[in-house]
């Protein structure tokens, strides 16, 4: 199976670890966040990958080469301006367009099931599955009780009522059709698909998911991934 790596983007909020590489090759946890993605990718069958690269190219490209030492098969497509999430897609389609491919954003550290996402996909008529993760609150909260007595403090709970879009998703060859040239699959071919009933959301809950996109998050995801198991 392949799997397309969105990874074109300047990463402008974790500056200056960006100034001098892509967001995918920014270190957590001891290893780059492609080399966490691509072991985990691995367990799950995906042989190939197909990166989706713009900002400073030539650095993924010099550090991941063939892809051989890390056991994979690495394809390298190129944006020369940014097209958006939907549009690094879509440059990428002659090379995706055989078979179901998983598509993950280039800043997600995550241990979920993507043959769950590729089972829903191929038992249904929708085009796309997207991984959906609880949210978990980045502030702690305040219980209150009667008469506006403070009850208790939760320090950021995950707050399972509200489902947040993962990054991670499964889409058959026939979603191109929905995928803009420039633009991003979030605001343009998911709420297409969604209103024609051609989108599936999975819930996945007690696995770990973090997206990279400032230092803060860096130095969280790196005290997490010491206890996480992939």
């Amino acid at each position: 199976m392949k799997a397309a790596i969105i990874a074109g983007g300047f990463g402008k909020r974790l500056r200056p670890l960006t100034n001098d590489r892509p967001k995918p090759l920014v270190e957590v946890g001891g290893k780059a966040v492609i080399e966490w993605q691509i072991g985990w990718l691995r367990k799950y069958g995906v042989s190939t990958f197909v990166l989706l690269t713009g900002y400073l190219r030539e650095v993924l490209i010099d550090y991941l080469g063939s892809g051989s030492k890390f056991g994979i098969k690495v394809t390298y497509v190129v944006e020369d301006e940014p097209l958006g999430t939907g549009g690094a897609l879509k440059n990428a389609e002659n090379v995706l367009n055989d078979s179901v491919f998983i598509a993950v954003n280039g800043d997600v550290i995550t241990n979920l099931d993507v043959s769950e996402l590729v089972r829903e996909l191929v038992s249904s008529d929708a085009l796309a599955t997207i991984a959906l993760v609880p949210l978990k609150s980045p502030y702690g909260i305040v219980r209150l009780g009667r008469g506006g007595c403070v009850e208790s403090f939760v320090e950021k709970p995950v707050l399972k009522e509200y489902l947040i879009n993962a990054g991670v998703y499964a889409l058959k060859p026939e979603a191109f059709k929905h995928i803009p040239e420039r633009g991003d699959l979030e605001r343009v071919t998911f709420p297409k698909l969604a209103s024609e009933g051609l989108l599936k959301g999975v819930v996945f809950e007690g696995c770990y998911w973090k997206s990279i996109d400032t230092i803060k998050d860096v130095e969280e995801a790196s005290k997490d991934l010491e206890q996480v198991k992939f």
